[in-house]
């Protein structure tokens, strides 16, 4: 009958050894790991110098030094120099950031159209960034003296929805204040014939491109529709004929309609403005390049129906 093998004393203390180093190494590398993900999350946040007339206010000074030391699960981190006026930022790694710029100038997006929020008691405008693949979400207060902006991403949000509310204390520093809106799209165009224009806007539809429903606005024969975050879609009905068409420029054919694109996307909106050409009056729309497709078809199959042809 052969009995199992039994190690020596010697064999057993070289597999006891071999056991520890093993556990050390473990150890010693989730302890490095640590260390240098500590010191990524705990480096300065560089922020470049943007246009802020208002960053070197002693109200942004005084504002700044009210910030909570944690937002939304991040540490207060500090700023890389040379550090900009006005601004602060929490971190919890290298991709896991919020930013905030006190003293900005107000959004192009900030018009008599923009669906603001309050939060907490401030009134905020929130601008998602229509760049493919990017979710970066910027908050702007424009009920302050001082136009705060709260930049973060979804993965630095996590699970919250927003990362204003917990800035309430510290915007209660800065002094109320109405500020007048930019002008509404295509509310500056010249007036045409707006004579046939009632079906038309009678027909139009209450959502558009998914998640945009109609608001009230005071324009005459001016649609609207807003979506929570984004420029909004505006269709007006009787226009002059723009006055940068001429022939043989090109045109855009969508189904039964013709469209001309009579922008040059200004600074800071991503909004185009596209005339329905070739009907009984002309009708301009003005949309977020990114639901282009979809409004132009949607809207244009309404106008198709509703309109005759010149």
């Amino acid at each position: 009958m052969s009995s199992a093998y039994q190690p020596s004393r010697s064999g057993r203390a070289a597999i006891y050894l071999s056991l520890v180093l093993a556990v050390a190494l473990v150890l010693g590398v989730v302890i490095g790991a640590k260390l240098v993900f500590d010191r990524v999350a705990t480096q300065p946040v560089a922020m470049s110098d943007l246009p802020a007339p208002q960053a070197d206010s002693p109200a942004c000074a005084a504002f700044v030094d009210t910030l909570p030391e944690r937002l939304i699960g991040h540490d207060r981190a500090e700023i890389a120099q040379p550090a900009p006026d006005g601004v602060a930022a929490w971190s919890s790694s290298s991709v896991e950031r919020v930013t905030l710029r006190c003293g900005v100038d107000l959004p192009l997006q900030y018009t008599a159209y923009a669906p603001t929020e309050t939060v907490e008691g401030v009134e905020w405008l929130r601008i998602t960034d229509a760049t493919p693949g990017s979710t970066l979400q910027t908050w702007y207060a424009v009920d302050r003296a001082q136009v705060v902006a709260v930049t973060a991403d979804a993965e630095s949000l996590g699970r919250h929805e927003e990362p204003v509310a917990e800035l309430s204390e510290a915007m209660a520093t800065l002094a109320p204040a109405t500020h007048e809106p930019y002008p509404a799209p295509l509310s500056q165009l010249a007036g045409g014939d707006p004579a046939v224009c009632g079906d038309l806007l009678a027909a139009l539809p209450g959502t558009l491109a998914g998640d945009y429903e109609r608001i009230d606005v005071p324009e005459a024969h001016t649609v609207a529709w807003a979506a929570n975050g984004r420029e909004p879609v505006v269709l007006r009905c009787g226009v002059a004929p723009p006055e940068n068409y001429q022939p043989g420029i090109q045109l855009n054919q969508v189904n039964d309609i013709v469209w001309f694109e009579d922008t040059v996307l200004a600074s800071g909106t991503t909004a185009g403005t596209w005339f329905a050409l070739g009907r009984e009056t002309d009708i301009a729309v003005s949309t977020p390049q990114d639901v282009s497709s979809e409004v132009l078809v949607q809207l244009g199959e309404v106008i198709a129906a509703e309109t005759r042809e010149q």
